[in-house]
């Protein structure tokens, strides 16, 4: 079965994961951060993947575009709507000689005239948000904390309240945190947010470059209204290249180990491999298995398996020794169902979409909706916040299929 070339990174002869992870120079993501906390975002990546510095790659995906506009998009900051994430419905157009029209039409979100920018959180609450996702601390009680310390009817008020009553994860479920040496020595709170992958020793280089945007796009996680919006950043091309349609963050990769326990898991759909990496990295057995229609710049893993999944599965009746991983699974073409009816295991776990825009699995439907509407002998054990894009709302989906009745 052939497998798809990797890992590297197109336009680099000599990148591969070991310099960003376990490496022994610590000068690369000395150089990284720098870049980064001076929004040299094209010198960031040129520098975490080995590019040239006149770097011209044309990244497809949502919209087309190169590092030196990317980065022109990022210094623009809150012009033309850029930085619009937090939305409500927009009032009606005033009647003339009301005189609130000119500050009404600066309000509303371009290419969505029926919105208005409901405002922009402040850096302390998107750090706020970034350390939800701090492996040294508890997801559960750092979400928490957001909401108890949000300032009523503030956006971070509404960012906590919906995170809060989306999550779920079964008792059956316990996630470790990391010990920190205690001879660590703190930073700046931006330097911090920056430095995600080294924290307690767990490296995930994804992690550094979200918090970095989440920064620099003004973005404290999603809300209610979240899926209402219709637009993205130029940012998010790069980074879908790079690492993936979604970070992995530390709890979501130790529920799959807990889930695992010590089974192999089908990584199905694994693109360029960045969950499969990460999860092999904590110490996960998994096979990735992609059709290879998609074009990524980086590939972290060499041992992609480039064949149909369903086929994949079918031949090897359902994989029913195994653990189901989809990560992003894609809309079109009926995937994720028939994948899903293919597969004879007994755990199910989904990255994606948690507000039903249909970026994800299912256009008219979330697969937690899916899975209790059309798989009932299946019970949800998982619905946990993943770091988002700036715009998105993605969680970590596990299902288990239910004990028969003696």
């Amino acid at each position: 079965m052939p497998s798809i070339p990797g890992p590297a990174t197109e336009g680099s002869k000599t990148w591969s994961p070991s310099r960003l992870c376990d490496s022994n120079d610590p000068e690369v993501w000395r150089k990284i951060h720098g870049h980064l906390n001076a929004h040299e975002f094209r010198a960031a990546i040129t520098t975490a993947f080995d590019l040239p510095s006149g770097d011209n790659f044309t990244y497809h995906a949502s919209a087309s575009v190169n590092l030196a506009q990317v980065e022109a998009a990022i210094r623009a900051g809150r012009a033309n709507g850029l930085h619009a994430w937090y939305v409500e419905p927009a009032a009606p157009e005033p009647r003339e000689g009301q005189g609130q029209g000119e500050r009404e039409e600066a309000e509303r979100v371009p290419g969505q005239p029926s919105l208005r920018i409901a405002g922009y959180p402040p850096a302390s609450d998107i750090l706020a948000y970034i350390a939800l996702f701090d492996p040294t601390k508890s997801a559960a009680n750092s979400l928490k904390s957001l909401s108890a310390n949000a300032k009523k009817g503030s956006l971070r008020a509404t960012i906590a309240e919906y995170l809060l009553g989306k999550r779920h994860l079964d008792s059956s479920i316990t996630v470790p945190k990391i010990k920190v040496p205690s001879s660590s020595s703190s930073t700046s709170s931006q330097s911090q947010s920056q430095s995600q992958s080294q924290n307690g020793g767990h490296q995930n280089p994804a992690l550094d470059f979200w918090a970095y945007l989440c920064l620099a796009l003004e973005y404290a996680g999603p809300n209610a209204n979240s899926a209402l919006l219709k637009s993205s950043h130029h940012m998010l091309p790069v980074y879908m290249h790079h690492f993936g349609c979604v970070v992995p963050s530390y709890e979501s990769l130790q529920i799959i180990n807990k889930l695992a326990a010590g089974r192999h898991v089908l990584d199905m759909g694994s693109g360029n491999g960045y969950w499969t990496f990460m999860l092999r990295r904590s110490g996960v057995n998994v096979v990735a298995v992609d059709s290879g229609q998609s074009r990524w710049r980086t590939t972290w893993i060499e041992d992609t398996l480039a064949t149909d999944g369903v086929q994949y599965l079918r031949k090897r009746s359902g994989c029913p020794d195994h653990v189901l991983v989809l990560v992003y699974p894609i809309v079109s073409g009926d995937f994720t169902r028939k994948v899903l009816d293919a597969f004879t295991g007994n755990t199910i776990v989904v990255a994606g979409t948690q507000n039903g825009n249909g970026y994800t699995g299912f256009k008219d439907m979330m697969v937690d909706e899916y899975m209790a509407r059309e798989k009932p002998r299946w019970e949800k054990v998982s619905q946990v916040p993943l770091p988002s894009f700036a715009g998105k709302d993605d969680a970590l989906f596990a299902f288990r299929r239910k004990k028969e009745d003696p």
